[in-house]
């Protein structure tokens, strides 16, 4: 099915032809007839199957159809790069329409200047849901407003916590028949039917191309190594097979960073991307490699959420993830729309233990290449002898999880009282002190009477605690007798 035979207005031809569509894809084909009739669809279809096109095509000719009305159209999607993708597909699609505006709010950027654009009340919204939900807290958006709304990988905002958010968006929309809810998802699972039977109007269920464990496009091998050779053989494979441009995932941001400048001193163009980075450091490192300008791009898996590159040739796993669900999303960044691409894994060592269950997981043994047969081109690697701190900045040697060891823990000094000795229960006899002979001068006493000893031993032996209470008792005018009695209580060792 070709986007001619669609009814659609001229202006959104245009934007078709600026780029470039011209066949449907198979999701295209089965959503856009719905879509563009204004129904509630729950489409199930894997990323990288043309399904924005779906929404934003409806969209576009939604609002020429109604193009008096203040209505506003909302998409969400689950990661700022994600929705900056969409924003622009959406430019591109939208060309052919004049005074189209459209706004994207995402976290890790100033309030300020996103302010500005919801001034100038925006045709179309693309947002994560947490930045646009603070707008509306701020009063700056009316949900009520909104007549199309879209949640695109409903499936990974539901996962990222979102679920919530989702919700409370359909009620500040309150009960609207003619609003257009459209559901994207790579599974319709029980979540998200029960959104689609709580807020959608009968949607129509569609499942074409459900995502896949593996690409069937994307060629696999893998090479045995040890850690200590995986940079000269990762310098052979790029040398041997030369791509256009590579996708390389590490498992930590410092092996990132080494990577990354490790390339750069061999001569290939390449930078780093991590989950901390700064918002706009992250796009523009993502549109120099989209723009060709970058040949390789070093990323850890948090970084490479919502990360979409055409035409990506080549994805290498430096590191093997220890999560086996983190290597079917990593080789599914190449052979994207049905094109082919290549995924190389180096198994060290640290990493190789999570291979099988990878393995397990995509239900087949990933080809194994040796070294010696594929006759790889011999490397001189130009940063051998260069040690981390040579190749990195001030700042990213500081911020590097490399460097940071754990320093050795500081023995806490605790200063104890001494132990207090335990009143007896009553009814139980205190223990007599030990006498030490050494202690006793014994020619001394020897010349006392037996009261005199008793006195003396008393000084000598009694703990404090017995000469408080035999003080407190004193004053209490004690009888001499049983004061007496206590002593030989007390000392009847010493005099026997």
């Amino acid at each position: 099915m070709k986007f001619e035979a669609l009814p659609l207005h001229d202006d959104v031809k245009k934007g078709l032809q600026a780029a470039r569509f011209v066949d449907c894809t198979l999701v295209q084909e089965k959503a856009l007839p719905g879509a563009l009739e204004g129904k509630d669809l729950m489409v199930q279809s894997k990323t990288g199957s043309g399904k924005t096109a779906v929404f934003l095509v409806a969209v576009l000719q939604k609002f020429i159809q109604e193009r008096n009305s203040d209505a506003t159209a909302l998409i969400v999607a689950p990661t700022r790069e994600l929705a900056v993708q969409i924003s622009l597909d959406a430019k591109v699609l939208s060309s052919g329409i004049e005074n189209y505006k459209i706004g994207c709010f995402y976290g890790g950027a100033g309030y300020k200047e996103q302010e500005e654009i919801l001034k100038n009340n925006p045709h179309l919204i693309i947002a994560t849901p947490g930045r646009i939900l603070d707008f509306q807290r701020m009063g700056k958006i009316d949900f009520k407003k909104i007549d199309t709304f879209v949640i695109d990988e409903a499936d990974r905002l539901f996962d990222m916590g979102f679920y919530p958010d989702i919700q409370q968006m359909f009620k500040l929309m309150g009960k609207n028949k003619k609003r257009q809810v459209m559901l994207f998802s790579a599974t319709l699972g029980t979540r998200v039917r029960n959104l689609a039977w709580a807020y959608m109007d009968n949607p129509i269920e569609i499942e074409v191309q459900p995502e896949e464990i593996t690409v069937e496009n994307v060629v696999q091998s893998l090479y045995h190594v040890s850690k200590s050779e995986k940079l000269e053989l990762l310098l052979r494979i790029l040398a041997k097979e030369n791509p256009t441009n590579a996708l390389i995932f590490t498992n930590t941001k410092a092996m990132a960073i080494e990577l990354s400048k490790r390339l750069n001193v061999n001569d290939y163009k390449s930078q780093y991307l991590m989950g901390d980075l700064p918002q706009s450091k992250r796009l523009a490192v993502i549109n120099r490699m989209k723009k060709g300008q970058l040949r390789i791009l070093v990323a850890t898996d948090v970084a490479a959420r919502g990360l979409q590159i055409d035409d990506l040739e080549m994805v290498i796993n430096y590191d093997i993830p220890e999560d086996y669900e983190s290597y079917v999303h990593r080789i599914g960044r190449t052979a994207r729309a049905g094109k082919s691409g290549k995924a190389i894994t180096l198994a060290c060592e640290q990493f190789v233990y999570g291979l099988e269950a990878i393995e397990e997981y995509i239900q087949m043994k990933i080809p194994v290449l040796w070294i010696d047969d594929e006759n790889l081109p011999i490397v001189v690697d130009k940063s051998a002898n260069m040690r981390f701190r040579d190749l990195v900045s001030q700042k990213e040697y500081a911020s590097s999880s490399f460097t940071k060891k754990s320093a050795p823990k500081k023995e806490k000094k605790h200063h104890r009282a001494p132990p207090r000795r335990p009143k007896p229960a009553i009814g139980v006899k205190k223990p007599l002190p030990k006498i030490l002979p050494s202690k006793v001068n014994f020619n001394e006493v020897k010349e006392l009477d037996f009261e005199q000893r008793m006195d003396y031993y008393k000084k000598m032996y009694a703990p404090q605690e017995v000469l408080s209470e035999q003080k407190e008792r004193d004053e209490k005018t004690v009888a001499p007798k049983k004061k007496e009695g206590v002593l030989q209580k007390l000392f009847g060792r010493v005099k026997k």
